[in-house]
């Protein structure tokens, strides 16, 4: 393997694997509430639409056109209101009517928390799978960084890492909450984080050189959709549950802030004619 390869997945790696200490946060603590948990899932879904909409349905706009570029990201939307037609999800029951179904009898306050366990852990899973697409490109972007020399490279991924550390905190917490397990808490969020060596390896190995560049974005443009969608139809319904509607909107914008911040500062580590 190319000597310059393998410095550039070294130092995806450091920022990939930054996911597992936010992760480690999360095992060392003690089992979260659930307004805690909803308060996360609100900054979960902050970071994911400013995912979806400032950057991969940005990126899109910018790079095809405005209306490829929206075609796109809404073929992407479409397409999974379509699937969660034909797959729907379990039912999440409000917390208040959760509590006073508990009089009735404990088999049915069991039923109603495992309802709310398959929710949350639906809702893990749909940040691991949204961050690691969104890691994805920035392990592109480490290995063209240290392409241009290992300075560039070093500070790009020390960027990467920092803004990667909450991101592995969002997915552990569901994960740990819905099925009690550390384990699978910290290895949900360890490999969302891998979507970055797995970068380098795709643009370093696999993606042809005669790629349509057109076809790439428009791609990308519609995982923003998905994205999205994901976000409004299953994660924010949740946060308003557990954290309220008010605190949750809060831990919203608090997440797209976090996450434009955080995208902004990343775009300054890049030399001038790369961008995320």
């Amino acid at each position: 393997m190319d000597s310059q390869v393998l410095v550039a997945l070294g130092l995806s790696l450091l920022g990939g694997l930054s996911t597992s200490l936010g992760a480690l946060f999360v095992v060392i603590s003690q089992a979260p509430n659930l307004k805690m948990l909803g308060l996360l899932q609100g900054f979960a879904a902050g970071l994911m639409l400013s995912i979806s909409f400032f950057d991969l349905a940005h990126n899109a706009i910018n790079s095809i056109g405005f209306l490829k570029g929206n075609l796109w990201f809404f073929a992407g939307v479409i397409f999974f209101a379509f699937v969660s037609n034909f797959i729907p999800e379990p039912t999440l029951a409000p917390i208040s009517s959760a509590k006073g179904k508990k009089k009735d009898g404990d088999d049915r306050g069991k039923d109603i928390m495992k309802k709310h366990r398959r929710q949350v852990l639906f809702s893990g899973i749909i940040t691991a799978v949204g961050i690691s697409l969104h890691n994805f490109p920035e392990g592109m972007a480490v290995f063209l960084g240290s392409m241009k020399g290992l300075r560039v490279g070093l500070n790009l991924a020390l960027a990467i890492a920092l803004h990667n550390i909450p991101e592995g905190v969002a997915v552990a917490l569901p994960v740990y909450f819905a099925t009690q397990s550390k384990w699978q808490a910290f290895k949900l969020a360890t490999l969302s984080g891998l979507a970055e060596p797995l970068g380098v390896i795709i643009v370093a190995y696999l993606f042809p050189s005669s790629l349509n560049p057109e076809i790439l974005e428009g791609l990308l443009g519609a995982v923003g959709g998905v994205m999205a969608f994901l976000t409004l139809h299953e994660m924010l319904p949740l946060a308003f549950d557990y954290a309220g509607q008010k605190r949750a909107v809060k831990a919203v914008f608090f997440g797209m802030a976090f996450m434009s911040a955080s995208l902004y500062f990343l775009e300054r580590s890049l030399p001038a004619d790369m961008s995320l």
